[in-house]
């Protein structure tokens, strides 16, 4: 018997601190996971079968060792979108041929290449997510209907605000949805011993508690069986992909999750200090999950920074703590599904809105501003595209604007006259002249006396694009065609 105990050991040397931390990320990624998939209008069995696979199948994959997949609250906006839109019958061939996307990508070696997006964009996009679910969680933890829009969610908090007072069975739900966020909020100011206990999963069985304990009128969670959920699309759901705008949102649930999950890699990579991230292998596992959801017809899924920090935290040291926690959901999923029913609807909302608040970043924005106005610029752009459009368009938005930035600040080109009030007039150009910078430099060219013979020196710029190049020579042309000396070009050797 001691020769099979030790047999184990020299196996999997990690076993019991992967044990320990696979029943905290459990303990974590529940109510989590019925939270979201609450938000993103879908049984919320859904979001157990999404973190199930995150777990077994993801987690099982090379890739970002100690990374945690599941359904993720940045996801939500854009999944209620598309169910609203096209129906849950839809969803899963959506997010089937996203993690097919996802896969193409993973053996294109693109995966790497989503370090280059830019941070500010990210951020913004996070920050956009993050005010539209709290917006829309505000209206759940009262009990009311959201507006459809992202704007509309924040337009109408006042008089949702209004109703409330006059209602009891609103105030009672309201109620429940603050104490969740207060319980969250000062979970973490309690010894380190009581806050074993995940801080969500606290909130929640306390809610559930004090709305039996008082007979509250509050709504609870629809439960239908893990069973009873799990619908793979049908031929009609799969006729839907020659609607050219359903393809928009598959796009859109492909980059971003993908972004998502690789952007939370790297912030995993620095909380350990264990195998670094291999980002194509992490590509193929998100698009071999994201394929099993789909034909689940369950939530898409992305790698979840709280779920991957507590994991962390709890002193994971192998993939195997993942794979566990996937085990343990699938076992709560098949044996207690009876108690999803209990939670309040206003809990889950609370938890929402304090997952919406954590995705805005105010420390990085503050940064920004002080060191980087252009990048803060561009964060706040995003966010605010993301409100008032959409998800998808609001983060190309974005991109372009990063772009744009990014173009006019690489154009930067600096010119020096020097003139000693006899002879040929000396002009330096240094930088890169692109044709962003175009007619700045015609108009300082332009201004120069037209009977001085002048010597242009381009030996200092960087780069010359091929506009810039025939605008010089055309001007050179045109200044000596008065009878001036011809304009003397001197270029790098």
């Amino acid at each position: 018997m001691s020769g099979v105990t030790a047999g184990a050991r020299r196996r999997f040397p990690h076993l019991r601190q992967d044990f320990l931390a696979s029943v905290v990320v459990f303990l974590v990624a529940v109510p989590l996971c019925v939270g979201v998939a609450v938000a993103s209008g879908v049984p919320a069995e859904l979001g157990l079968v999404t973190g199930i696979v995150g777990g077994l199948v993801t987690g099982s994959m090379a890739g970002s060792s100690l990374q945690v997949s599941g359904p993720a609250a940045g996801l939500t906006v854009i999944v209620f979108e598309a169910v609203s839109t096209y129906g849950v019958g839809t969803l899963g061939v959506i997010v089937l041929a996203a993690g097919l996307l996802q896969l193409a990508m993973g053996f294109l070696k693109v995966g790497r290449w989503f370090r280059a997006i830019s941070v500010s964009v990210v951020e913004g996009m996070l920050c956009g997510i993050g005010l539209v679910i709290i917006a829309g969680q505000l209206y759940a933890a009262a009990g009311l209907k959201a507006p459809e829009t992202g704007i509309g969610k924040i337009v109408g908090l006042p008089r949702a605000f209004a109703d409330v007072l006059g209602n009891t069975e609103a105030l009672a739900s309201l109620a429940i949805g603050a104490g969740t966020i207060a319980v969250i909020v000062l979970w973490k100011k309690l010894p380190k011993r009581v806050r074993s206990v995940p801080g969500a999963l606290a909130a929640v069985v306390l809610a559930t508690a004090a709305s039996l304990g008082f007979g509250l009128p509050v709504a609870t969670v629809e439960v239908e069986g893990l069973l009873g959920v799990i619908e793979p699309p049908g031929a009609q759901a799969f006729a839907e992909l020659a609607t050219p705008a359903l393809w928009g949102t598959i796009i859109a649930f492909a980059l971003i999750a993908s972004a998502e999950s690789l952007f939370s890699a790297a912030a995993v990579d620095r909380l350990h200090d264990g195998p670094r991230t291999e980002y194509d292998k992490e590509m193929l596992a998100q698009g071999t999950g994201n394929t099993v959801c789909g034909l689940l017809g369950a939530l898409p899924m992305t790698a979840v920074i709280v779920r991957s920090s507590a994991n962390v935290e709890a002193g994971a040291r192998t993939k195997a703590s993942r794979v566990l926690h996937g085990v343990w959901l699938l076992l709560f999923a098949a044996v207690l599904p009876f108690a999803l029913a209990l939670i309040p609807l206003a809990a889950l909302a609370g938890i929402l809105v304090h997952a919406g608040w954590k995705l805005i970043p105010f420390r990085q924005l503050a940064g920004l501003w002080r060191g980087h106005k252009g990048e803060a610029v561009v964060l706040m752009v995003t966010a605010v595209a993301i409100v008032v459009v959409n998800m998808f368009e609001g983060v190309l938005i974005g991109l372009a604007l990063a772009v744009a930035k990014t173009a006019w600040e690489a154009s930067h080109v600096k010119m020096e006259v020097v003139d000693k009030g006899a002879g040929p007039i000396q002009a330096y150009l240094a930088g890169n002249a692109t044709f962003l910078r175009l007619p700045k430099i015609l108009d300082s060219l332009e201004s120069l006396p037209q009977d001085r013979p002048v010597e242009l020196d381009l030996s200092r710029l960087h780069h010359l694009d091929h506009a810039c190049r025939t605008a010089l020579e055309s001007w050179a042309e045109r200044h000596s065609a008065a009878g001036t000396e011809p304009v003397k070009l001197t270029t790098a050797a």
